[in-house]
């Protein structure tokens, strides 16, 4: 349920679904809807649509960097959500935006239409999610809602915004539910201590993320090149602050605005990032590593100098990294 729900949800937020559908309602008048022409911008089979209702700057900027040419890989993912068997139907009046059903599985999904506000030359589109399975309604308290604001530009309606609200009922039993069963310690995840260990604890603890913590890596060690070439007088840093991209203003080389918050404040994944071993006026070395916090039980170390080979050691000890560590697969 939950993929095919996210096939919908990318399939609304990206663009040039050509899903086995139809569209219902009244012909399409002139002058063309906020409505209709998201609908149109969506689920248009070429992505010459898609650009024709975004924002003049955006297409812009788009046109500038090349990057227009990559709205093709959408139309490759629709044909891949084709291939799904589901069905979508779209709505151009009425309380239901849109309607997906997965014959194989008994799944669907109603993208229902909670507000319209039209003021001017501005159209704000609240929407909602309702899946069902089988026929019977089914709860998904993460559910989110989206705000597609669209705006006017010469005759053309164009999508402006995109807001999306998550909702979490803390005192709903269902979802009450869903959380204690996943927080609730399961036969055979006790420590040596006899402490009990979570199931989501387990699953990092049995290599699961190994893969994440290498990427987070890679981006850090990205980060690194681009400040040293935006920097030279500064060369590496060895502050992860220093590549952080909180804040606004024009970045600089205390906030090259690289990475994202979250992993620049080093706690990421069960695991503490680190910087250190800035050689030399300007700085043309540096040690990364990434040690086990006290919450990834049996884990990896990971480290990684200015080579840019990642390396890891099976006692969880950077330094042991640093000094004999294996390259990480």
């Amino acid at each position: 349920m939950r993929r095919f729900v996210l096939c919908l949800i990318v399939a609304m937020l990206w663009a040039g679904s050509s899903w086995a559908g139809t569209t219902a309602g009244a012909p399409q008048a002139a002058p063309q809807t906020a409505r209709q022409a998201l609908l149109e911008m969506f689920f248009s089979k070429t992505p010459e649509t898609l650009i024709k209702h975004l924002p003049m700057a955006t297409r812009t900027a788009l046109e500038k960097s090349g990057a227009l040419t990559a709205l093709q890989q959408y139309a490759t993912m629709a044909s891949q959500l084709q291939t799904q068997g589901q069905n979508v139907q779209t709505y151009e009046t009425g309380s239901v935006l849109l309607s997906g059903e997965n014959p194989q599985t008994g799944e669907k999904v109603e993208i229902t239409v909670e507000n319209d506000a039209l003021r001017g030359d501005q159209d704000d589109i609240e929407v909602s999610f309702q899946m069902y399975k089988n026929g019977a309604a089914q709860k998904g308290p993460f559910m989110p809602q989206i705000t597609f604001s669209m705006k006017q530009e010469g005759q053309v309606w164009t999508l402006n915004e995109i807001s999306v609200t998550l909702h979490l009922p803390l005192a709903d039993p269902d979802f009450l539910k869903a959380i204690t069963e996943k927080m609730t310690p399961q036969a055979g995840t006790a420590r040596a201590t006899g402490t009990f260990v979570p199931r989501s604890e387990v699953s990092v603890q049995a290599g699961g993320s190994d893969a994440i913590v290498i990427a987070a890596m890679r981006t850090i060690l990205t980060a690194e090149v681009t400040y040293a070439t935006s920097y030279p007088m500064v060369g590496y840093s060895c502050t992860l602050s220093d590549l952080d991209g909180f804040g606004g203003g024009t970045p600089n080389e205390h906030q090259a605005m690289l990475i994202n918050s979250g992993l620049a404040s080093g706690k990421r994944y069960g695991f503490v990032f680190a910087l250190s071993g800035c050689g030399g006026t300007p700085a043309t070395s540096f040690h990364l590593t990434a040690a086990p916090n006290g919450n990834s039980y049996g884990r990896k170390a990971f480290c990684a100098d200015q080579s840019g080979v990642i390396r890891s050691s099976s006692d969880g000890n950077p330094a042991t990294c640093m000094a004999s560590g294996t390259p990480a697969q």
